[in-house]
């Protein structure tokens, strides 16, 4: 659907790829469950031939980025959201066969904006061709994943190498990953902000070990459809694997995140217009009794309804937060990113769940593409910081506005409870 942001560079591009993922992507859905990916990636690496041959390849990189003498579009952050959304029409092909899909997009924006020359020629280079994936290793299960200066892995420099020694789990896409981009503290008696730096780690480096792709909802997944479970034991790397300096870790998450949520949600809301579309078909052609259609009762209307309003509603709030995150930068619109990845997500997960329940007992089968998006996308409400830390910190800066700062008032019951246990002492 075009909105205000729909500009001339992106608007043949949409019709373009709208056509690609119709005519090439979907017919792929049935069927199809995270176990037997395996089965159906050669077919999609060919459709990956097909769409560097129409030029459609990176849509979200610039030709300078991309660095292969091909075309480059050089779309802004949301002009690419309105790309991402179609892609999702096809919900588990799309972006990787167009060669942005997570963790790979957010790495690629990541080595381009702070890697170093060698590293960018090493890594860069064939993720971005896509000869290569890549996986992203932050969260740890000893420690809330939404609280990234908290974490045990430790990188410790021993002449011109680091040994990394530490357990990460939903390290999503580790499984055939060519490299992992960890974070890990390499100054711990640093300030909180400036403990952890990002290094990477080549996938065959001595110590790294997939321990297990950890089932969601029963499904293990493989490939860049899982979620790993990793241990990395004496892992040697050169410093020079460390990204933009040490201790620039935490800097380089948010930097990572923001456009990253941003990229999360506009995958689900073409996520959502799948499921009303698949629960608007639904409803127009199943008789529940003699010649009455189930979309002539007036709660499954109600459904419709509910659905667009929120789909249209999400749409322009997120590419009105992309737009100020390209016009003023993310650490500008951190209430936005906040504001946009618990509203969209729980409007997702509502209509994901109307679409399911209008298609009855065949909702929760492989018979339709809904059950699959469910299992995948029910962590929608977790991944990248839970909704309810991005809720807690849009309210505290809003009150913040008024004269209530939450955080000054906690650092100083602190001070003042340190005060106090060493007087008792």
């Amino acid at each position: 659907m075009e909105t205000i942001f729909t500009t001339e560079r992106v608007r043949p591009l949409l019709v373009r790829v709208r056509e690609f993922v119709d005519k090439e992507l979907i017919p792929l859905e049935n069927g199809f469950s995270h176990t037997n990916l395996g089965a159906i990636i050669p077919i999609l690496d060919q459709k990956r031939e097909q769409v560097k041959a129409a030029g459609l390849w990176g849509l979200h990189l610039s030709k300078e980025a991309r660095g292969d003498g091909l075309e480059g579009h050089g779309l802004t952050l949301c002009e690419f959201g309105q790309i991402s959304e179609v892609l999702a029409h096809a919900p588990f092909f799309g972006h990787y066969v167009f060669g942005c899909q997570a963790p790979d997009i957010g790495n690629t924006e990541l080595l381009h904006k702070f890697a170093s020359e060698e590293l960018k020629e090493r890594y860069l280079k064939p993720l971005m061709a896509g000869e290569i994936r890549s996986c992203f290793s932050m969260t740890e299960p000893d420690f809330a994943g939404s609280n990234p200066t908290r974490m045990a892995t430790l990188a410790v420099q021993d002449g011109n190498e680091y040994i990394i020694n530490g357990r990460k789990w939903f390290t999503s896409s580790a499984d055939g990953a060519a490299f992992a981009v960890v974070m890990a503290v390499t100054n711990p008696d640093a300030a909180p902000h400036q403990r952890a730096s990002m290094i990477i780690v080549p996938t065959e480096t001595p110590g790294f070990k997939l321990e297990r792709n950890i089932p969601v909802f029963g499904e293990a997944g493989e490939g860049w459809f899982s979620h790993a479970e990793v241990t990395y034991t004496d892992c040697r790397v050169p410093v020079s694997n460390v990204i933009a300096g040490e201790g620039m870790g935490f800097r380089l998450a948010q930097e990572r995140l923001g456009p990253g949520r941003v990229h999360h949600c506009m995958r689900w809301i073409g996520n959502a217009e799948k499921a009303l579309d698949l629960m608007c078909k639904r409803a127009a052609t199943r008789e529940i009794e003699d010649g009455v259609m189930l979309g002539e009762k007036q709660f499954i209307q109600d459904f419709i309804a509910e659905s667009r309003a929120e789909i249209d509603a999400s749409r322009l709030y997120v590419l009105n937060t992309a737009h100020m995150i390209d016009t003023v930068g993310v650490s500008n619109v951190r209430d936005a990113v906040s504001g946009i990845k618990f509203y969209v997500a729980n409007a997702f997960l509502r209509i994901l769940d109307r679409a399911i329940q209008v298609h009855g007992a065949l909702g929760v089968t492989d018979d339709t593409v809904l059950s699959a998006m469910y299992r995948h996308e029910r962590g929608a409400r977790i991944w990248d910081g839970a909704d309810e830390v991005h809720k807690q910190n849009l309210a505290i800066n809003i009150l913040k506005s008024y004269g209530l700062d939450i955080k000054q008032k906690a650092k100083e019951l602190r001070q003042f409870r340190q005060m106090m246990k060493t007087e008792q002492v």
